[in-house]
């Protein structure tokens, strides 16, 4: 039963996603709203009931998702697994992809090319939970690179608008480049064993009591955390994420919630025990998301647009998750890092589509979106529990998460870990404290009028649910600047049930989803340290507290305090990574370019230009010669020719 739902799982979304391509043209709208629906639905139905299967099971069963390909000495089995936790993950991933199917559907109500979103949502569905249920490299390399291509449509998916097509091709570029170390890492992991099942690869470069995987199994988890680190947007590939804000809403909350950037932490968890053994790239982790998790904290505190605040907050979350990872013994396992995956998927999605709802028509400035909780109660309530449950405040999941991650960096410090585990257990609690201010910050900014705020510097409005103009009967979009009315206009009336839905049940998991880890029934591995929850409990209560008074009621806290960090997060900041990608890459590879271009055209193509300059300078020069010449002379050069001919031909006899 559970390896049935494995397969359902993975093939279900992608008929769905065939089927609405298929459709996209030929049917109406509300025909690809049905398809995406159902196939959200029948997927994550076809999820629960693995979950509840794996739930009576202590067995991991693995079978075929295709016959196994041979290649020479290579085994590729190309199998599926079902385990608690990997059903867990797939419900995980179905929710989620159910909520934004539903809310998108509202969302893109006057988009003339959401059929293709929404196809596009399913397949990238199926491509992540391919890489969940995978037990094979080669599958989770394939479920790796549909994301990575489904990414670039969905941000780029408002095409009439340049800086969505900028920002879509700077994510599939970043990812491009770091995906040839996930590449090269699977090949050399899976050249070892001479098979791509997991489980051979585990067993070669990890036997039980295995000290180190050795140089090449070394060599190949470094490039293969290289890989995660350009999908996860971790430092220094962290630049492609915060400009991925241009697609529509939906795909944000897709992309930063249990999918892509999160695909990493499923894939080490994969592989932990590889990774386990292998020094280099747990340092090479360790170090990324300790910067990343402080840096892009920092950077979400004194952001004016409050969908670049989530952007970064994504960017540091997904650093705390994978340096559970980089730090947690062995014989621990992953599941810290699993732990904060699940709830940050609750979370973040529910904060996304939240903001979605309240920017329709308005923008998401902070100006903009001053005191539209007031209006929209229901998205208040929405709001509170999400940036409650970032923020870690108990007894929400994010709390009970949180401390799951600081319990394996403080288990790490006594476990072999040692200095990498000092630095990231520091990074992590500087990590709380930030994350506390800019929580208290955003919900400041969402429940005060806009009278309590300055003037903001211009920045760009949120489009309305569609193509690039407002929606007919939508507020028109606010000029960048400008303050909204005291009363904002409320929306509920106008979202359907399923959007409204949507956030209830996303809202509802991120309160109840930390009591479940409690129960004995998910029994996922990772422990909790009461000394650090009470010092993390501290730093929540002093960093919102510290945000809440210095505002005095009077102005956006991101303006009172590390107002410096602003520019940095622009793209013409001598720090911005923009500006060190121009002058690190682009800038050597465009003089590059042009010395390769002088060296073809003035000095290998000389010499074919030589050639045929030489040819035509002859066959004039005959030309001339031919024509200077009287036809008698000519008579007499072709039997003087002959001549000769008959004469060598004598003497060769």
């Amino acid at each position: 039963m559970s390896l049935a739902a494995a397969r359902l799982v993975v093939l279900l979304p992608a008929l769905a996603a065939v089927l609405g391509l298929a459709l996209a043209r030929r049917a109406p709208r509300s025909t690809a709203q049905l398809v995406a629906g159902l196939g959200a639905l029948l997927t994550l139905a076809a999820a629960a009931a693995g979950l509840v299967a794996e739930s009576s099971s202590g067995a991991r069963p693995t079978g075929h998702l295709l016959p196994a390909l041979s290649a020479g000495a290579l085994r590729v089995p190309l199998l599926l697994q079902s385990s608690r936790t990997v059903a867990l993950l797939a419900v995980v991933v179905a929710v989620v992809g159910w909520a934004v199917q539903a809310f998108a559907g509202w969302y893109l109500r006057e988009d003339d090319r959401y059929p293709v979103f929404a196809a596009t949502v399913s397949l990238f569905l199926s491509g992540m939970l391919l890489l969940v249920q995978s037990a094979d490299l080669l599958l989770t390399f394939v479920g790796w690179e549909v994301m990575g291509w489904c990414s670039y449509l969905l941000i780029g998916h408002w095409t009439r608008r340049e800086s969505a097509n900028r920002a879509a091709f700077k994510a599939f570029l970043v990812n491009r480049f770091a995906d040839v170390g996930f590449f090269l890492g699977v090949v050399g992991l899976a050249a070892g064993p001479g098979s791509t099942a997991y489980r051979e690869v585990v067993a070669h470069w990890a036997p039980s009591g295995a000290g180190t995987a050795g140089g090449l199994g070394d060599a190949a988890m470094a490039l293969l955390v290289v890989g995660i680190l350009g999908k996860s947007a971790q430092v220094p590939f962290h630049d492609w994420l915060p400009d991925a804000m241009e697609g529509p809403t939906p795909a944000s909350a897709l992309i930063h919630a249990a999918t892509m950037v999160a695909a990493g932490t499923v894939v080490l968890a994969q592989l932990f025990d590889v990774l386990a053994v292998s020094d280099a790239a747990r340092w090479l982790l360790g170090v990324s998301t300790a910067v990343t998790m402080v840096w892009a904290a920092l950077l979400a505190f004194v952001q004016p647009d409050l969908k670049r605040l989530l952007a970064y907050s994504t960017v540091s979350q997904v650093a705390l998750m994978l340096s559970a990872l980089a730090v947690a013994p062995r014989a621990d396992g992953p599941g810290s890092g699993l732990v904060h995956l699940v709830s940050h998927a609750f979370f973040k999605a529910l904060l996304f589509l939240g903001i979605g709802w309240l920017s329709v028509g308005v923008g998401t400035s902070a100006v903009a979106l001053a005191g539209r909780l007031r209006a929209t109660p229901e998205v208040r309530v929405a709001m509170g529990v999400g940036l409650l449950s970032l923020a870690g405040v108990p007894p929400l999941m994010g709390f009970w998460s949180k401390e799951h991650v600081l319990g394996a960096a403080e288990a790490g410090v006594g476990g072999g870990a040692g200095a990498r585990a000092v630095l990231v257990l520091v990074a992590a609690l500087v990590t709380v404290a930030l994350t506390a201010a800019y929580c208290t910050r955003a919900w400041l900014v969402l429940d005060r009028p806009a009278a309590h705020l300055p003037e903001p510097a211009p920045a760009a409005a949120e489009p309305a649910p569609g193509v690039s103009q407002p929606a007919p009967g939508a507020p028109e979009p606010a000029p960048a600047g400008s303050r909204p009315s005291a009363a904002p206009v409320a929306l509920p009336a106008l979202v359907p049930l399923p959007a409204r839905a949507s956030l209830a049940v996303l809202a509802v998991l991120a309160v109840v989803g930390g009591l479940v880890l409690l129960t004995p029934w998910l029994r996922l591995p990772g422990h909790v340290s009461w000394w650090t929850v009470l010092l993390s409990l501290l730093l929540v209560a002093g960093a919102a507290s510290a945000v809440w008074v210095s505002t005095r009621g009077a102005t956006d806290p991101a303006l009172l305090a590390a107002a410096r960090l602003r520019p940095v997060s622009s793209r013409a900041h001598p720090l911005a990574a923009d500006h060190l990608y121009l002058v690190v890459v682009a800038r050597p590879v465009l003089a590059l370019a042009r010395f390769v271009t002088v060296l073809d055209r003035d000095v290998i193509d000389a010499y074919v230009r030589g050639t045929a300059l030489s040819a035509r300078l002859l066959g004039r020069g005959g030309q001339r010669v031919h024509a200077a010449e009287r036809a008698a002379s000519g008579v007499v050069w072709v039997a003087v020719g002959v001549l000769v001919v008959a004469v060598t031909g004598a003497a060769l006899w």
